[in-house]
């Protein structure tokens, strides 16, 4: 059986997880939004036939071959520590979560690998068509990585397509397509990748202003930016569309994550979306009367028609979701007391199960099967103590979600500008406007970084939803051994970021290589 494990251990599992999933989640974004940039830069070479567009592709490449090697090496110590530091998951739903890694392993990682090669050093070797392939074939395996991964993220937000085996206390896959295109899975992957194509693009801009406000390289910043902006300004009103549909689905497969969302703690009909508010630190538990903003704003009906797609529904807040006693569409929600109750229940009809097994009672076992059956949907809960462990962090989940929202629409802003200051050709006679591309590149990774802490801050306690609660969930190791690796990944992903930031610094100050000086240069 699962056991629950010191609080410390928890916690520092926990911060040495998100510390390797954050750095990580530094080099990912970029090698996807890259990938596609250097592509679209690459067909028009193959189109044109142009020099210009071979060469600005390939400064591009670089430093997309830079980054992917960095996250490459972050990635696989991220997989690693389910076996070192989950290892109660790993044998829980390793049957299922185990699946896409595997085929992220076998088939996206082994196409990128086979053709990044080609990619780098065919140029002079295969033929332009072959070699334009070879480039978009490595961004579809790059985008393949992040749809396995993200596919086996959305499991555990929201799992489906398994069933629970008592005699090996481990839940197996029964429909594999269940898994891949659960509707949080098909959301996930559409936001998370076109919110790195936002931030490829807005890199791309940057680091383009660079030139302009060094005055080098005037050409190929200025068509590089051209042809970013534009790809930007397209994925960040696709992010628009899925970002909706990523919301619907919190709403419906889990409204506490919503609640925090929203700082709500009162259920609420024709509930409006905040738009900006202050909590108040005087807020301390969903049983009090204190207000929960300082102040706030709100567009009316907009949480409601963004839940349940009706700007008269009822929107269930923190406390209604402790306490349950509301209409849901599976009939009147159950408190947490509830869950807890039938959470012990299923965990007790585990234990019977096992032992009338032992002991051969058939009759006997299969009570406790029906039982167990009957009572799985809350399994997790039997291992929550306490009722308000059930409500994540609210003002990191709340603030995260504003940034993240906030920049998003700033991004559109900054892309319609950009592609209008381009057209009428005064982008290079702005020094302003520069300025305000290069400083946008930390901010396209603090939201990006902020979706994270949503999607995953705001999913806590569970490691799981329902099914195991991060506390059931880790490794029974000392946790002085947990803060030590911990302190050595901070000390070696520092040690990688520095360094990786140190070579495309020197990569962009030697700018792209152009055989012929070309004009404006």
């Amino acid at each position: 059986m699962i056991e629950t494990i010191d609080s410390s251990l928890i916690d520092w599992s926990r911060a040495q997880f998100a510390l390797t999933a954050m750095y990580h989640w530094l080099f990912v974004p970029l090698t996807l939004g890259l990938g596609v940039i250097m592509s679209i830069m690459e067909s028009l070479y193959y189109k044109t036939g142009n020099e210009f567009w071979k060469t600005t592709a390939k400064f591009w490449m670089k430093l997309f071959g830079i980054n992917f090697a960095i996250g490459v090496a972050t990635g696989i110590i991220l997989e690693f520590e389910f076996g070192t530091n989950w290892s109660n998951y790993s044998w829980f739903v390793g049957d299922i979560f185990g699946a896409p890694l595997a085929i992220e392993g076998i088939l996206a990682f082994f196409m990128e690998a086979t053709f990044i090669a080609i990619m780098f050093f065919g140029w002079n070797k295969v033929s332009k068509g072959a070699h334009l392939a070879s480039t978009w074939l490595t961004t579809l395996g790059a985008t393949l990585s992040a749809l396995w991964i993200l596919v086996a993220n959305a499991w555990m937000q929201y799992p489906v397509g398994m069933e629970f085996n008592p005699d090996t206390v481990r839940n197996e896959m029964f429909d594999f397509w269940a898994v891949v295109l659960s509707p949080v899975a098909i959301n996930k992957f559409f936001h998370t990748v076109i919110s790195a194509w936002v931030l490829g693009s807005v890199f791309v801009i940057g680091v383009s202003s660079w030139y302009l406000l060094k005055k080098r390289h005037a050409d190929f910043a200025l068509s590089s930016i051209k042809v970013a902006a534009a790809f930007g300004l397209v994925s960040s009103l696709l992010l628009l569309w899925t970002g909706d549909g990523s919301g619907y689905q919190v709403a419906q497969k889990q409204p506490m994550k919503l609640a925090a969302m929203e700082g709500l703690y009162k259920g609420q009909t024709e509930a409006g979306l905040v738009a900006i508010a202050v909590l108040n630190p005087e807020k301390k538990s969903y049983k009090d009367d204190v207000k929960p903003y300082l102040f706030n704003i709100k567009i009316p009906y907009l949480l409601s028609y963004l839940a349940e797609r009706d700007v008269k529904a009822f929107v269930p807040g923190i406390t209604d979701i402790i306490e349950g006693g509301y209409d849901t569409d599976k009939g009147i929600a159950l408190s947490a007391e509830e869950k807890i109750a039938r959470g012990k229940k299923a965990i007790q009809a585990l234990a019977g199960y096992r032992e009338a097994k032992q002991a051969k009672d058939e009759a006997l076992a299969a009570s406790h099967r029906k039982a167990l059956d009957e009572n799985f949907e809350y399994f997790g809960y039997g291992y929550i103590k306490d009722p308000a462990h059930l409500i994540p962090n609210v003002g990191m989940t709340f603030y995260a979600f504003r940034i993240m929202v906030i920049l998003g629409g700033y991004f559109i802003l900054f892309f319609i500008l950009t592609l209008i200051f381009s057209w009428k050709k005064q982008l290079q006679h702005l020094p302003w406007f520069q300025w305000v591309g290069l400083l946008s590149i930390p901010l396209a990774y603090i939201a990006s970084q902020s979706g994270w802490v949503v999607a995953e801050v705001g999913r806590q306690p569970w490691a799981i939803q329902d099914i195991l609660p991060t506390s059931a969930a880790i490794s029974k190791l000392p946790t002085s051994s947990v803060q030590l690796t911990f302190f050595i990944f901070l000390i070696l992903f520092t040690v990688l970021l520095i360094a990786e930031i140190g070579i495309m610094l020197k990569a962009i100050k030697g700018g792209p290589d152009f055989s012929e000086k070309l004009p404006n240069q």
